[in-house]
């Protein structure tokens, strides 16, 4: 059986990563010309052409919720610097600076670098969305062994699909282009147990590029892969079990943790629907959550304060499972762990968490 090795999975790790930094800051393109942030511009009687204003850009981020602070909101866009998606129309500011210079996307004037690892990620990019918009079943959501993944396709229909749509002229060729996306990211086995081979092995795009991200998750660098059990605290376990909606509160000993509990009960009941929840709120759709780190904890708690015989702490077990919906106003029902996670450890020392139980009917 052949498997990734660890330096290949910390490479694919990397490209991942590389991979989102790219949709997000294609997705901002998008929306700032859309707005008529990104357009020409004139000074000292020169005009330069797609561009925007970086203090005009802090204050639309702001305006969107996308952060409330200007210095998050500057090491937001520096992210996109970085990682040589914009930069300065004349090249002679290195950092992204919060004042009247012209910025511009580098996709805007032809000059971002398409090195290899970018041609492999935006041809795969092109394949998932022509797979999205075609009406074959390759890419759909599959089960192998109990266990159901999203954006999956078998090898070998995959193969036939790539030689019908003219993608390559051989199945080997078509092989040879299946395990470059699986070494770049964009691909993976679902068990991650098998490189890319010509079978009836189910493989599924990592990544679903048409998910719309939010640019406080270019500051969230990924972790190393945890398994998620009854300790997540993305499964969380209220302490009262007689109130439908109950606020608690969590402590360790860095994070205070304040837990907003709401019951939702489904605004589509005028449709006709009795469905529990109402449909999930996008990730822009979100008001933000205040934070009010008097309402938190009245004093810091240490683990030792809290293990101490006769300490007058009462420890429960919990037992329903609640979802957490926000994490400092930040909409995560279409998250992945590992961003949930190093939202809540990165973030702030008082964390305001939203969560959703289900109705005791």
């Amino acid at each position: 059986m052949e498997t990734l090795e660890s330096s290949t999975q910390k490479k694919v790790a990397e490209l991942e990563r590389m991979a989102e930094v790219l949709v997000t800051g294609e997705q901002l393109r998008l929306r700032l010309h859309e707005e008529k942030i990104i357009k020409d511009r004139r000074h000292h009687l020169k005009t330069y052409p797609n561009c925007f204003v970086a203090k005009e850009l802090i204050d639309w981020l702001i305006d969107h919720k996308e952060t409330s602070e200007r210095e998050t909101a500057v090491k937001l866009v520096q992210k996109l610097l970085d990682h040589s998606i914009i930069h300065h129309v004349c090249d002679e500011h290195k950092e992204f600076k919060d004042a009247k210079l012209f910025y511009r996307f580098r996709k805007d004037d032809g000059t971002f670098p398409m090195d290899n690892e970018v041609k492999v990620f935006m041809r795969g990019q092109r394949l998932y969305e022509k797979l999205m918009n075609s009406e074959s079943k390759v890419l759909q959501p599959r089960e192998e062994e109990g266990v159901k993944y999203e954006r999956a396709f078998i090898a070998c229909d995959f193969i036939q699909w790539l030689t019908q749509e003219g993608e390559v002229v051989t199945r080997s060729d078509a092989e040879q282009l299946c395990r470059r996306l699986l070494e770049h990211g964009i691909i993976q086995h679902v068990s991650n147990k098998h490189h890319f081979v010509d079978s009836n092995l189910l493989y599924q795009f990592r990544m679903n590029f048409r998910r719309r991200r939010r640019l406080m998750e270019l500051l969230s660098e990924r972790s190393p892969l945890l398994p998620e059990n009854y300790d997540s605290p993305f499964c969380l376990r209220k302490q009262n079990h007689d109130s439908k909606a109950t606020s608690f509160l969590s402590v360790s000993p860095t994070k205070e943790i304040k837990i907003i509990s709401a019951v939702r009960r489904s605004s589509m009941s005028s449709s006709g629907s009795s469905g529990y929840f109402s449909s999930s709120p996008t990730l822009s759709s979100s008001p933000p959550v205040l934070c009010n780190p008097k309402s938190v904890l009245k004093k810091s708690v240490t683990p030792d304060e809290l293990l101490t015989p006769g300490a007058p702490y009462l420890r429960k077990t919990l037992t329903v499972c609640q979802f957490v919906v926000c994490v400092n106003g930040l909409n995560v029902l279409h998250v992945d762990y590992k961003t949930v996670s190093n939202l809540i450890l990165t973030g702030p020392r008082t964390i305001v968490m939203e969560v959703m139980e289900e109705l005791d009917l």
